[in-house]
């Protein structure tokens, strides 16, 4: 793969901030670099699921590299009966950090990816960490966190629970970032996952990724949507290499 090289923007001592709705206010929180991995214990979807799964991506979604989609959850629910196996598994993981009942009051969804470009989720989902799981065989891709120097290999049963803020993507596992070129259409790049909304400012959650509120209330009080910034500057992620730059 071409390696591209682009600036760092960010210096040492820098103050990344996630400014999110919190009620009918804008709250400030620092982005955690926390990333909590653990490979779970999970059956393995029927070969009817396989196939129904694979059907939606190809026929219905019709998935490119880099493309992250939502899934029919509700249909996978009544067609694999191991599902509950699946969420509890999540549940008595997540118990063990400390997040009580965090999950179980959470959104849920069902999704599918071919691949993720480098992205954060801080503009949708800054009140939220994502607690993900994957139920696709190993297909050599990893989730890779630039900022944090964390790379997890995607397998069956790979749980992963950290700050939608934070940039990440899905990579081929001998690729240092994300071209599209990497996927090569002769081979299966497609990993299913679960993923659960959990709130940040669950005083649980919120200790498990270490994160510190109201780190900048003076900024939050002037902004009226979400979004991230370096050091005051509204920032966004290259999708090639994750590294942030100026937004605007």
């Amino acid at each position: 793969m071409a390696t591209r090289s682009f600036p760092e923007v960010r210096p040492a001592h820098t103050m990344l901030t996630s400014y999110f709705w919190s009620g009918d206010a804008i709250r400030s929180r620092h982005v955690s670099d926390v990333v909590i991995t653990a490979s779970l214990d999970v059956p393995a979807p029927s070969a009817r699921v396989l196939a129904d799964w694979q059907r939606e991506t190809t026929t219905q979604l019709a998935l490119e590299p880099g493309d992250v989609e939502v899934m029919p959850l509700a249909r996978t629910r009544m067609r694999w009966p191991d599902y509950p196996r699946c969420v509890q598994a999540m549940s008595d993981w997540t118990r063990t950090l400390g997040l009580g009942d965090a999950l179980a009051s959470s959104d849920i969804a069902l999704m599918a990816c071919r691949g993720a470009r480098y992205h954060h989720d801080g503009e949708q989902y800054g009140g939220a960490a994502f607690c993900n799981l994957f139920l696709s065989e190993d297909q050599g891709l990893d989730l890779h966190f630039p900022g944090t120097g964390d790379r997890v290999a995607l397998t069956r049963g790979t749980a992963v629970l950290f700050d939608t803020a934070q940039p990440h993507a899905v990579i081929p596992r001998h690729c240092r970032g994300f071209d599209a070129a990497d996927f090569v259409a002769e081979r299966d790049w497609t990993q299913i996952f679960l993923t659960w909304e959990l709130p940040i400012e669950d005083a649980h959650v919120g200790h498990a990724l270490k994160v510190r509120f109201d780190v900048a209330p003076s900024t939050a009080a002037t902004l009226d949507e979400e979004q991230v910034r370096l050091d005051d500057v509204r920032v966004t992620v290259d999708p090639a290499s994750g590294q942030w730059y100026p937004k605007d």
